[in-house]
């Protein structure tokens, strides 16, 4: 071989040589991180689409504030489209995903393995991140319908949405709150575009929807059909915001959709999630990119629901302990420093000690669900003074 082609052979060797290093390198720090989150037609995808550009900063991607991504170094985060929350805290669990959006009552019930999780074997690994945006029931019918309130639902054809999501429980809830079971009606399990193509077509006479508004495929909807939402209100609503404490009294404002009048309804959390078992300091690093000034411009522009995802409110209605990475965050943010002083906490664990002294006086009142929800309650109390 001539020296000449002795030298190029040996320039090509070193630089597959430093090439494959690079290569080594860039892979051992590179992360992935998962998020559920539910159709493509309704709010969590696009959501969570915004929140997963925020947090990822791919390696080799510019410096945050000089036009690159202000997200953890070397992650690559995406959104996974699913059936919704119950999905999501299964897929958790079974460490299918990183994490992932659910309802703050499907998500507590997990937790606790009480109310539609009762029988089941509790979530205790499940960790919340953040709080993010109230979720509003939908209930939708055609205009000239003739549904005017939940009850007029009995002998109607309609969508509960598919089990395995939030709609479907909350769907379920409300029926019973007024009176309705699942055999009152033909439940349909149909999810976005095709429960709004159904209603068009005449195959079903509504369908419920549990997302922040406005959502995508009740504003196509809208725009295609006369639609009305029909009211969660009155009594029956005010039992079910009574007996569970996740549920809110709300309103659908006027113009939401289009020709669609402002209309009450109850709304529910919803919470993005992981595991205990996700390593503390990502979990950290994400929570302080979620909640960066960068990131705050993207969840403005990135969605209608995304200007109401505030640090202000992440920690609003969390039933289920933070992760504690998420915590550290919150902590060395001064926002949970004074939200549980050990002396909050002992005037609680006092509150529920009297509740347990009322439920034995009382048997009516003393259920597995309420002994179980009072029990993980007090450890996560206790947990919190070591």
């Amino acid at each position: 071989m001539k020296p000449f082609t002795r030298h190029l052979t040996a320039l090509a060797l070193g630089a597959v040589v430093t090439l494959g290093a690079a290569a080594t390198t860039m892979a051992q720090d590179l992360k992935f991180f998962t998020i559920g989150t539910g159709g493509t037609a309704y709010t969590y995808y696009p959501v969570g689409g915004v929140i997963a550009n925020a947090i990822s900063k791919p390696p080799g991607s510019r410096e945050c504030g000089k036009g690159g991504s202000c997200g953890v170094d070397g992650l690559i985060a995406s959104a996974v489209s699913s059936r919704g929350s119950v999905d999501n805290v299964n897929a958790i669990m079974s460490g299918l995903r990183n994490s992932g959006f659910a309802q703050s009552d499907v998500a507590y019930w997990a937790y606790t393995g009480t109310g539609t999780m009762e029988g089941k074997e509790p979530a205790t690994d499940l960790r919340t991140i953040a709080a993010l945006f109230e979720e509003h029931i939908h209930l939708v019918a055609l205009a000239d319908s003739g549904i005017n309130s939940v009850a007029d639902l009995a002998g109607k054809r309609v969508s509960l949405d598919e089990p395995g999501s939030g709609t479907y429980v909350d769907a379920k809830l409300i029926l019973e709150a007024n009176g309705l079971g699942t055999d009152d009606l033909t439940a349909e399990a149909l999810k976005g575009n095709a429960a709004s193509e159904a209603l068009r077509n005449g195959k079903i006479d509504a369908f419920f929807v549990v997302a922040g508004y406005p959502t995508g495929s009740l504003v196509e909807l809208a725009s295609a059909a006369d639609i009305k939402l029909v009211p969660i209100d009155g009594a029956a609503a005010d039992a079910l915001t009574d007996k569970y404490g996740f549920f809110a009294a709300s309103e659908i404002p006027a113009g939401t959709y289009e020709n669609v009048a402002a209309t009450n309804t109850v709304a529910v959390g919803a919470q993005w999630f992981t595991s205990a078992k996700e390593d503390e300091e990502l979990i950290y690093q994400i929570t302080k990119a979620l909640w960066n000034a960068e990131s705050r411009k993207l969840l403005d522009v990135g969605h209608a629901k995304g200007k109401t995802i505030t640090a202000e409110t992440a920690l609003n209605g969390v039933g289920v302990p933070l992760h504690d990475g998420a915590a550290r965050f919150y902590k060395e943010a001064g926002m949970i420093a004074d939200a549980m002083s050990a002396g909050d906490i002992k005037a609680e664990l006092e509150a529920l000690n009297g509740q347990i002294g009322d439920m034995i006086a009382d048997a009516d009142t003393l259920t597995m669900d309420s002994v179980k929800a009072i029990s993980m309650r007090v450890q996560d109390l206790m947990g919190m003074l070591k």
